[in-house]
C-alpha cells in the first residue's frame, strides 16, 4: 500500500492508493513494535541503557505518553531524542506548501481548508521525509512565544485580514512540527509563560496569540530534557507541565568501567590520517575511565552539577594528543601514552567539572587525587604486589630509575634491561615488542608500586625519578 501512497501526487490518487491517515504516537508504536519483533538495535551507540532507560522508552512509545528525560549533562538525553526520528515512517504525505505539514485527509490549518474546498481532488500533495518532522530547540531566556507558537503577522493584518483570523498567523516552531517529533532541551529554563503556553497547548490542544484563542488540535509527539535538581516543584518547572507528561525516563552515567571505554572508544575525535601510527594501551583506557568515576565520589566535586562522560573523552584525546606530539618531537615511529602524560589531563577535566569550593590552588590538588586514586585502582587490577617482590628487591640495591614524558622510549628499554623482573612485569600488560609500548608499561608498573608505597617518586629537573 505504502509503494502506491508514495506515487500519489494529488489528495484524489491518495484516496485511490488506500492511504489512511495515522497520528503520529500510533506511528511511533506501530513502529517501535515491528523493529522489536525483528530484534532490530533501536537506539545504536548508546552504551549501558539496555537494562535501564531503554525499556522506560519504549514502554512510553507504546503507551502513547509524551516524555521528559532527566539527568545531568553527559548522559546521552539529546542523543537518544535525534534517534527518534527512525522510529517515524521514511516519509509521509502532506499538502503542498502547507506550513504546518496538513494531513491531505484531515486538514487543520485554514488555509488548506479553503484550498480543498476549491480544489477538491486537485489540490496537490507532496511527500515529507522523517528527518524534516524532528524539531529541536535549546531553551533559553529569549525565547518568545512567537518563537515557539506564532505571532500575528503585521503583514498580513496591513493585507485587510482581522487580528482575529486564523490567516494572519505567522506559526512559530511547535505548529511547524506538525505531525512530527518536538524537542525542548532543559525545559525549566522557559520563562514560566511559555511554560503555560506549552502546557495548554499539549492539553487542551489550542493557542493563545495576542489576547486571541485560536483552535489548533497539532499532532505533536513532545519530547524534553531536564535536570533533576531544576524539575522540581522547588526549582523552575511549573507543577501543571510536569503534570501532562506521561513519562518520566531517569538517565545515568555509566555503572561499569567497561562501559565508559567503549563509549570513549566511540567517541573520540579521530582526527585524518596523518601517517602517525598511535595505540592506546588498555589499562590506560581504564585509568582515564576511573578517574571519571572517582570524580562521580569525590565530595570535593559539584555532584549536581554531573561528572559527565566527556571528561574521559576529552582525557582520552589530551593523553593521545600528547603522545602523539612526543612521537613527532623524538621522531619515534609510534604515539603510546604513558602515565607522565597525566599530568596534561588538568585542562581537559578542570574545564568540564565544578568544585565545591573556590579556591583554585585546591582544584588542582583534586584532580592529581583523581590520577592516583585512578592510576592505583588500574594498577591493583591488574597486578599483586606479592608477585613483584623480586623487582622491588632491585631497587632496595641501590637501582633508581629516571621517565619522564619526552624521553625516548628506547631509554626506557636499556634501563629496563638492567633491573631483573621488570620486562616480566612489563609483559602481563604487553607483549609487545615495541620500546614505545615498552617504555608506557614501566611507567604503569613503576607508578604502581610507588602508589603502593614500595617505591619512592621524586621530582628533579622536569623528571620523575623512582627508587627505593
Amino acid at each position: 500500500m505504502m509503494a502506491k501512497a508514495k506515487k500519489a501526487r494529488t489528495i484524489g490518487e491518495l484516496k485511490a492508493s488506500g492511504y489512511k491517515p495515522v497520528a503520529i504516537k500510533e506511528e511511533l508504536r506501530r513502529n517501535l513494535l515491528a523493529a522489536l519483533k525483528k530484534k532490530e538495535d533501536i537506539f545504536p551507540g548508546i552504551i549501558g541503557y539496555e537494562d535501564t532507560v531503554i525499556p522506560q522508552i519504549e514502554n512510553a512509545i507504546i503507551s502513547g505518553q509524551d516524555i521528559i528525560f532527566l539527568g545531568e549533562r553527559g548522559q546521552a538525553k539529546s542523543r537518544i531524542m535525534r534517534q527518534l526520528v527512525s522510529l517515524l515512517n521514511e516519509e509521509i504525505p502532506v499538502i503542498q506548501g502547507c506550513e504546518i505539514n496538513d494531513d491531505p485527509l484531515n486538514p487543520i490549518c485554514r488555509q488548506c481548508r479553503d484550498r480543498i474546498a476549491r480544489d477538491g481532488d486537485n489540490t496537490p500533495v507532496e511527500w515529507l521525509p522523517r528527518e524534516e518532522r524532528y524539531s529541536e530547540k535549546l531553551a533559553t531566556p529569549d525565547i518568545s512565544i512567537a518563537d515557539l507558537i506564532g505571532d500575528v503577522d503585521p503583514i498580513k493584518v496591513a493585507e485587510g485580514r482581522y487580528l482575529s483570523d486564523e490567516l494572519a498567523i505567522h506559526y512559530g516552531l511547535i505548529p511547524r512540527t506538525n505531525r512530527g517529533i518536538f524537542c525542548i532541551n532543559e525545559l525549566p529554563d522557559l520563562a514560566e509563560r511559555l511554560q503555560v503556553g506549552l502546557f495548554n497547548l499539549m492539553e487542551e490542544r489550542d493557542i493563545q496569540i495576542r489576547g486571541y484563542r485560536i483552535r489548533l488540535p497539532l499532532d505533536i509527539f513532545l519530547v524534553a530534557s531536564a535536570n533533576p535538581e531544576d524539575y522540581t516543584n522547588r526549582g523552575r518547572i511549573i507543577t501543571p507541565l510536569k503534570d501532562r507528561f506521561g513519562a518520566q525516563a531517569r538517565t545515568h552515567y555509566p555503572t561499569d568501567i567497561s562501559e565508559e571505554i567503549v563509549i570513549m572508544d566511540m567517541e573520540r575525535r579521530r582526527p585524518a590520517d596523518d601517517g602517525i601510527e598511535s595505540y592506546v594501551p588498555d589499562y590506560m583506557k581504564e585509568i582515564i575511565a576511573e578517574i571519571t568515576h572517582q570524580g562521580r565520589k569525590s565530595p570535593d566535586i559539584n555532584q549536581r552539577s554531573g561528572v559527565s562522560v566527556r571528561i574521559s573523552i576529552a582525557n582520552y584525546e589530551t593523553i593521545l594528543s600528547n603522545a602523539i606530539r612526543r612521537a613527532v618531537l623524538l621522531g619515534e615511529k609510534m604515539a603510546v601514552p604513558r602515565i607522565t602524560d597525566l599530568p596534561h589531563i588538568h585542562s581537559s577535566t578542570a574545564s568540564k567539572i565544578e568544585m565545591e569550593g573556590f579556591e583554585e590552588a585546591r582544584e588542582g590538588k583534586i584532580i592529581n587525587d583523581l590520577i592516583r586514586k585512578g592510576c592505583q585502582n588500574v594498577f591493583n587490577r591488574h597486578y599483586r604486589i606479592g608477585e613483584l617482590e623480586e623487582l622491588v628487591g632491585q631497587f632496595s640495591g641501590g637501582f633508581s630509575v629516571e621517565v619522564s614524558d619526552m624521553m625516548p622510549a628506547k631509554t626506557y628499554v636499556r634501563n629496563a634491561k638492567e633491573i631483573i623482573g621488570l620486562l616480566e612485569a612489563v609483559k602481563k600488560v604487553s607483549d609487545s615488542e615495541r620500546p614505545e609500548m615498552i617504555a608506557s608499561a614501566m611507567e604503569f608498573v613503576l607508578e604502581g608500586l610507588h602508589l603502593n608505597k614500595r617505591l619512592n617518586k621524586a621530582r628533579q629537573d622536569g623528571k620523575t625519578i623512582y627508587r627505593s
